[in-house]
């Protein structure tokens, strides 16, 4: 079954996951790398992004595909135009497919009958597909399995679309996953269990670290103190001296240094977290070849 969209982990099955992570493992060892020469995309980014938005250039530029320039500061959006608009008319004009990060959840569900392939880079508090699927390509290539491992997720549950995605494909994969979080960050539609950081953080495979994120919190973050919240839900040295042996440290990014992590272990043995980041590159490369291979 050829895939026309992804928008959501939930939409993907366990079978469609692993197909994507073994594509980008090969990509990664220079095996079988298609030439989409001649496709047309666009990068629709109407939120603020470093590594998804450069990750899909480079997987672009890869695949020999051709980008057209989309920039939201000076198009059309700021004469009012409405986003299914704005798409249509980079369909009509010849785009084989569009990437697109949006602060409203959900605003892939009014594109995708139009007719052209809709990759979500993130929406709003929703999800972020292709984040949770470079993020299992590194815990793949680690540990070679999902079944039973340990991880933990800690910090802004609540406005976390990569929270959400990984729960979701984690859990499917078989993984067992908890949340540790402050109570004001917490999300109880899902079914994971709360824990205390420093009960599990000798227990884990992986600790799964999330960006406190200002810009969601309509003012629920007053009193937010970064030194009380990296002795709280940050990993600390001390935490980090806890860890298993065989235990990895992972994180979307960007990092808030001495916040959600100790700035000296950013880059320590531990931490996948640079490797996740190249790891995006063969994982968008597989997800637009398998798109786009009809």
């Amino acid at each position: 079954m050829i895939m026309q969209h992804l928008v959501s982990m939930e939409h993907l099955s366990v079978e469609e996951i692993e197909n994507l992570i073994q594509k980008a493992m090969q990509y990664k060892a220079g095996e079988a790398v298609p030439n989409l020469q001649g496709r047309y995309i666009a990068n629709l980014f109407f939120e603020n992004s470093t590594r998804t938005k450069c990750s899909f250039e480079m997987a672009e530029h890869r695949l020999n595909m051709k980008q057209l320039n989309f920039e939201s500061s000076v198009s059309s959006v700021q004469k009012g135009e409405s986003l299914y608009d704005t798409c249509r008319t980079l369909q009509s004009i010849g785009c084989d497919a569009l990437v697109i990060r949006h602060e409203q959840n959900h605003y892939y569900e009014a594109l995708l009958n139009m007719g052209i392939p809709i990759i979500n880079a993130g929406d709003g508090s929703g999800q972020h597909p292709t984040q949770s699927l470079l993020d299992l390509m590194t815990i793949y290539e680690t540990f070679g399995r999902f079944e039973g491992l340990k991880v933990v997720i800690c910090g802004d549950i609540k406005n976390s679309r990569v929270a959400r995605s990984n729960f979701h494909s984690l859990t499917a994969l078989g993984a067992n996953v908890v949340f540790s979080s402050p109570d004001v960050w917490k999300d109880d539609s899902m079914a994971a269990d709360y824990v205390e950081l420093d009960d599990v953080i000798d227990e884990v495979d992986i600790v799964m670290l999330l960006r406190v994120q200002h810009e969601r919190h309509d003012g629920n973050a007053q009193g937010f103190e970064k030194a009380d919240y990296h002795r709280q839900y940050g990993l600390t040295e001390a935490r980090y001296a806890k860890l298993q042996e065989h235990a990895i440290v992972m994180h979307p990014a960007p990092v808030n240094r001495d916040v959600e992590i100790a700035d000296a272990l950013v880059e320590a043995p531990k931490s996948r977290i640079f490797e996740q980041m190249s790891n995006g590159v063969y994982i968008r490369m597989a997800v637009l070849a398998e798109i786009l291979k009809g």
